[in-house]
């Protein structure tokens, strides 16, 4: 597993850069998450966390990596929902050979998948944090908020990396000659490890949401108790813990600084059902908004098309067919743009996610854990409990979206009923549709489907992504994933 340092790497070079990257970072951006600065791009030594200003500014940089690489990133060849979103039945591809087609015909390659690089740069830098704030000799008067921060981090983002790469290496400290020789652990010992750093979260952080100087905020930009609380209650789901994914959800749905809101307010920028979001780096529209709308006009003209707006991938029809008459999510989630006919076309009506829908600057952000999953999770869960009180969680989600209450049904229908309402509440958000897929054992059942509508063909390797070769090769005790040429 490849890491930031090579072994030859001067780790004096390295501190130098570190101190004048902190220089740099402190007097930049000061309005970023809150009043906090910009970070370094790379941290090492304990003295970096002598101050709450220094551990602040190296705890937000790992934010900032977020918005910049990876899964988080506004571009769109990394970004999970919209590549797992075309990857199995969410979007389609408009346009042929490109990035998006690759993930769509579920032809990616093992060079194609640089999720794995860069979760592990950003676990090496977490690390590093956790190990450093721990030996600080400095006065932190935060140090719980820092290290809270970092432990719900590293979680998340061995979440992301069990759930899209099957059996991964658990490198919990920043010792890059130990870690590019780990073995893959089973996937029951990486949840274990995700639900002890969750439960190390909730112990440090606060109720109320911090910025970057340790002061209560109104932006829910930095994880607090009840951001650890809900990705606790998501693990539990995930690891088939049927009984604490009920308790963890229902301790986020009794805290009143949240609640359920009409359709069209469930995304503004710190609306009450957010529970956490990723706050941009600059000021601007959301990731999402960009995807899917670009200032794309609703009636195009050829020889205009989507791809002039840089719009490349619509919702598919499988998606648009599983909403039900007079849902509002579609009616307020998806939005239509319209292609005039022309001499050798009929008018299109193209339907694409409209979850973000503001061009105007921070007025929205990608929210990354809602109040909405919480009472689907519960409803999944109580379900698996056989708890006849599982269908009030799953009709609170059905009533918001101006829909029937479902009556009590069967186990086996009150799952297939939370099944849907998850893919269509919380459709191309942060990979969920791949991920529940996988998790309830449908994936290969719908992809069959799915796959020749693309048309591709669908094989069962496929619900793994491949590892890259560069990290086969530098770590002897690393085994690729079946199914992809190294």
């Amino acid at each position: 597993m490849k890491m930031i340092f090579p072994v030859n790497y001067s780790f004096s070079k390295h501190l130098l850069a570190i101190t004048a990257s902190l220089s740099i970072a402190l007097t930049s951006c000061e309005k970023y998450l809150d009043g906090t600065q910009l970070p370094a791009n790379t941290i090492a030594a304990v003295d970096v966390y002598s101050t709450d200003n220094m551990a602040s500014t190296v705890v937000t940089g790992i934010y900032l990596t977020m918005n910049n690489t990876g899964p988080f990133t506004g571009s769109a060849n990394a970004n999970i929902g919209y590549t797992m979103g075309l990857y199995t039945d969410e979007l389609s591809s408009l346009l042929t050979g490109n990035f998006a087609d690759v993930f769509y015909k579920n032809a990616i390659q093992s060079g194609q998948s640089g999720n794995w690089t860069d979760l592990y740069k950003k676990l090496f830098t977490v690390n590093t944090a956790i190990q450093g704030i721990n030996a600080s000799k400095g006065n932190l008067v935060y140090k719980n908020q820092w290290l809270g921060e970092c432990y719900f981090l590293r979680a998340y983002f061995y979440y992301y990396l069990v759930n899209i790469y099957g059996p991964v290496p658990l490198a919990l400290t920043n010792d890059y000659t130990v870690n590019n020789r780990l073995f893959r652990v089973p996937e029951a010992d990486v949840y274990q490890q995700i639900i002890a750093d969750l439960k190390m979260a909730q112990s440090l952080l606060d109720n109320e949401y911090k910025n970057g100087y340790g002061v209560t905020t109104t932006n829910r930009f930095r994880p607090n108790k009840a951001v650890a609380t809900a990705m606790l209650a998501r693990v539990y789901l995930y690891a088939k813990d049927w009984a604490n994914a009920e308790a963890q959800a229902g301790e986020l749905i009794s805290n009143t600084n949240y609640a359920m809101l009409p359709i069209n307010q469930v995304f503004l920028a710190n609306s009450r059902e957010t529970i956490w979001a990723l706050a941009t780096n600059s000021p601007k529209f959301t990731n999402e908004y960009a995807f899917y709308n670009n200032g794309m006009p609703e009636t195009i003209v050829p020889p205009q098309s989507p791809a002039s707006s840089s719009v490349f991938v619509k919702l598919s029809n499988l998606l648009k067919d599983t909403f039900e008459p007079g849902d509002a999510r579609f009616t307020n989630w998806v939005r239509t743009s319209t292609v005039a006919a022309s001499s050798t076309a009929p008018t299109t009506v193209y339907y694409f996610p409209a979850k973000y829908k503001s061009a105007s600057t921070n007025a929205e952000y990608q929210v990354l854990l809602r109040l909405s999953e919480q009472y689907l999770i519960r409803a999944e869960a109580r379900a698996m409990q056989n708890k006849s009180n599982a269908m009030e969680d799953l009709n609170v989600v059905r009533l918001r979206a101006g829909l029937g209450a479902l009556p009590a049904g069967t186990q086996a229908s009150l799952l297939k009923a939370i099944a849907k309402e998850r893919q269509t509440e919380l459709f191309t958000e942060c990979g969920h549709r791949f991920f529940d897929l996988k998790r309830t054992g449908a994936i290969d059942a719908v992809m069959a489907t799915v796959a020749p509508t693309k048309p591709t063909t669908w094989m069962s390797y496929m619900s793994y992504w491949p590892i890259p070769p560069a990290d086969l090769l530098q770590n002897p005790n690393l085994t690729p994933n079946p199914g992809y040429l190294q």
